[in-house]
């Protein structure tokens, strides 16, 4: 009877026992569900303690140093990348929140991450999809500064945990201030402060609404819409992102109905920059070495400074000046070079400094650092007891155009020498470092630089009779050379007045027989280079001291 008992008890349906256990094992499911979340918490809670806030990778904090001229127009930038940090206070308050609207809505009150964005990562990452957008700016900040660009669920969870941190122990200002800072805009621009220059032409403080919206639309796809006033196409796609931007700051009530109405798609700067912009280095060069030497750095430490050096250059006149002497015809089998310096007389501000026609193939600036024939250009200071440095330069068979061109100046300035200078002024961070002061010194008495001027004009009239002493203008005209009648190998021309300084050099060279070396060569007479150099001096003068051509 036991036996048969106990077989029965065996027998006992297992559907039947698992109606009967179904609530101890219901329970058993429902504890281990709470211990997995409680050990996921507490793993949670144990990573997010054990993640520290990482440095900003060094590339993201990289600056470059921005070059302008006299009026601030850009000239160029040095440095691997193209970023100046600005403080969140230079960014206007319509910028910040065109950049919101576009990339992150719910940035102001969020926690730093989007729980569905973070989800649609995960699912991608986990079957293999598409990679997933939506992250927030916190989120995007954390993943282009602070990690690696690597897309993995692991790094996707690190990218999140530190938001969260970064936004519990930073302010929000902070957050967005990084982010803009290194945000990528295209154009190489990495950070507003550059995206600003490079589509603008301005500062991020000058931004107008329509501009902030239309970088704030960038942002999205930056090497689609970098080309925006270019390619017609980009444009139109970049001008409706820009509407739906606008749109989302009127109805947030960051612009008023009236601005949105009022807002006009904004025109943009060419892309990619046009020829000039390689002709302007030579100009860079030389204000970069003379930034340096001011602030006792190097000029890698100046490149990488995130400094902004404001020269004595009017880009107007350095753009005209290019126009003007590229029909200067070479002979065959011979190189023409010109070289072109302004300076201000009594203060030694170089106001046209043109080196070259063309950087990228000759990176050699003759206007600073060509020794040409002088020739008969210091005859007229020849009579004259002189002060340094005329007295050594006097003496110099080949000075530079720059050299000579000071000494002219100092013919200007009633014989005051001014030591000719590139950099006004030097600021980092929004406060000056270095501010300029002209070094001047007496090397001519009034009564000799009276004279020299005397004999410049009269130099001027010899060698170029055919032009009537009633049509001669007010200003100084000195033309001067080396070699004889048709046979020149150096022309100057110089026009001053105490306004300016304006000299113009003319020499030639040819293959030596050496490879890759050059010797002297005779300049091409047709026509007389006489002629075109003072014609050409004569039409840079008109531009510079009039604005006509």
């Amino acid at each position: 009877m036991r036996r048969t008992a106990r077989s029965a008890k065996l027998r006992v349906p297992l559907r039947l026992r698992l109606r009967r256990n179904r609530g101890r094992l219901l329970r058993r499911l429902i504890i281990a569900f709470l211990l997995l979340i409680v050990a996921l918490c507490a793993a949670a809670v144990v990573a997010y303690r054990l993640t520290g806030i990482p440095d900003p990778h060094p590339e993201t904090v990289t600056q470059s140093t921005v070059f302008v001229d006299d009026k601030g127009s850009y000239l160029g930038r040095r440095g691997p990348v193209d970023r100046q940090e600005v403080p969140l206070s230079q960014v206007p308050r319509y910028v910040q929140d065109a950049v919101i609207a576009a990339e992150n809505r719910t940035f102001r009150t969020d926690d730093g991450v989007s729980p569905r964005a973070l989800a649609r990562a995960v699912l991608a990452s986990l079957t293999g999809g598409e990679r997933q957008g939506g992250s927030t700016i916190t989120q995007q900040y954390v993943k282009n500064a602070l990690l690696s660009p690597e897309q993995s669920l692991s790094r996707k969870a690190r990218e999140a945990l530190i938001a969260i941190k970064l936004d519990r122990t930073r302010s929000k200002d902070e957050i967005l201030a990084g982010y803009l800072n290194t945000v990528y805009f295209g154009r190489g621009s990495a950070g507003i402060e550059a995206a600003a220059r490079n589509y603008f032409g301005v500062d991020t403080r000058e931004l107008t609404v329509s501009q902030g919206a239309a970088l704030a639309g960038i942002v999205n796809i930056p090497s689609y819409y970098e080309k925006a006033g270019s390619d017609p196409e980009v444009t139109a796609t970049l001008r409706a992102r820009w509407e739906w931007v606008l749109d989302a700051m009127a109805a947030s009530g960051s612009i008023t109905a009236k601005q949105r109405a009022e807002a006009v798609f904004p025109a943009f700067r060419f892309y990619p920059p046009g020829a000039t912009e390689g002709q302007r280095q030579y100009m860079i060069d030389v204000a970069a070495q003379e930034a340096a030497d001011r602030l006792g750095i190097t000029e890698d430490q100046l490149a990488r400074g995130g400094y902004t050096v404001r020269t004595t250059f009017d880009l107007a006149l350095q753009d005209a000046t290019t126009e003007a002497v590229k029909d200067i015809k070479s002979g065959k089998g011979i190189t023409l070079h010109t070289a072109v310096v302004g300076i201000v007389p009594g203060d030694g501000a170089v106001r046209l400094l043109y080196g070259g026609s063309d950087y990228a193939r000759q990176p050699f600036n003759d206007a600073v650092g060509g020794a040409v024939e002088a020739g008969t250009a210091l005859d007229p200071f020849a009579e004259f007891p002189l002060g340094a440095p005329l007295t050594a330069l006097s003496k110099t068979p080949a000075p530079t155009p720059l050299k000579l061109a000071s000494a002219y100046a100092t013919v200007a300035a009633n014989g005051m020498y001014a030591a000719p200078y590139t950099v006004t002024r030097i600021t980092r961070d929004g406060r000056t470092v270095y501010t300029a002061h002209p070094d001047t010194r007496r090397v001519l008495d009034e009564k000799s630089a009276f004279l020299v001027s005397a004999q410049m004009s009269k130099s001027y009239g010899d060698a170029l009779p055919a032009v009537p002493t009633a049509q001669r203008a007010p200003e100084t005209v000195f033309t001067a050379g080396a070699g004889g009648g048709i046979t020149r190998r150096t022309v100057w021309s110089t026009r001053l007045d105490p306004r300016l300084a304006l000299t113009t050099a003319l020499f030639a060279d040819r293959p030596g027989k050496k490879k890759n070396t050059t010797v002297p060569a005779q300049l091409p007479n047709d026509p007389p280079p006489t002629e075109t150099a003072t014609e050409t001096t004569a039409q840079i003068w008109r531009l510079a001291t009039t604005g006509t051509g």
